[in-house]
Order: C-alpha cells, then structure tokens, then sequence
C-alpha cells in the first residue's frame, strides 16, 4: 500500500502527518518547535513541489508513506496521481489518499502564506509552527485512525 497524506501546499499538515505516522514526532506529546522544523519539507516546499508525491519513508507494515501538495483541486491531482500510477502499472487499489486539511487551523493559514507565498518566513514561519503545535493532537486522530484502517484491511504489506 501507498500511503499519501494530503494537504493544499504539501507543507505544513501533510508532514507533520507523514512523521507522525513513521514514528518520527512523538504521537503522546507536542513536539518542541525545532522538532517540528527540523522535518523534511516542513515550511520548505516549492510551487514545484505541487502535485508532485514525495516519499517520506515506509511504516512499521511496509507500507510506502508519501506527502503531496494538491491545492484547490483535490479531486484533479489525485486522480492525475493515481491514473499515473496506473500507467506505470500499479493498482489504483493500492493508493490511499489521507487528507489533512480538517485539521488546519486559522494560524496555520495565515502563517503558511505569508511564509510560503509571500516569502516572510521571519514572520509566518513562527505562526505556522505555533498553529501546527495547536492542531498537533488533530493530526495525531488522523494517523490513528489510518493506522486503524490499514490494519482492518489486512496489515502489513505483503510484497
């Protein structure tokens, strides 16, 4: 299985799901601000980064765990996602796409733009931290219940 957690600029809430999920944040705390910082990608992706699935690691089961940027247009880069995986002939079956968005809070926004679009990260960098640290507990529900989901249709990866 391919695991894709999902957000609009693939920066803040889908890594900090994807390191929850690999085990590399602690699910039983709030991590330190420089915990977060530290992770790859975290307030570093690119316009060119959009749509474009980058592999985090694979899980305790094997599974493949990624983070993708999708925007607005969530249904169109997933299927465009899917239908090239397809065309490289995988199943369509064996993506799951996990969107974080629910969990991005008022501070999250505001602090991603003015970080990731605007370029002041002196500024926005600080408050997308401190609202990643507030919806820390959200995103840790989501990957506990995709762990449930995985393990209820079948465990691990078998390949």
């Amino acid at each position: 299985m391919k695991l894709i957690y999902t957000c609009y600029g693939g920066a803040h809430s889908s890594p900090v799901a994807a390191a929850i999920h690999l085990g590399w944040l602690p699910a039983d705390r709030t991590p330190r601000p420089e915990e977060i910082l530290a992770l790859p990608r975290y307030d570093r992706t690119t316009p060119d980064d959009m749509g474009v699935p980058e592999l985090m690691g694979r899980d305790e089961f094997g599974h493949e765990v990624y983070v993708l940027g999708r925007g607005p247009a969530k249904e169109v880069v997933e299927r465009a996602v899917g239908s090239g995986f397809g065309l490289a002939g995988g199943e369509r079956t064996q993506l799951l796409f996990v969107s974080t968005l629910e969990c991005v809070n008022l501070p999250m926004r505001i602090g991603g733009f003015t970080s990731r679009v605007l370029g002041w990260t002196g500024i926005g960098r600080p408050l997308v931290i401190w609202g990643t640290r507030c919806a820390f507990n959200d995103l840790v529900a989501v990957v506990q219940k995709t762990k449930r989901f995985l393990r209820e249709q079948g465990g691990p990866e078998r390949s």
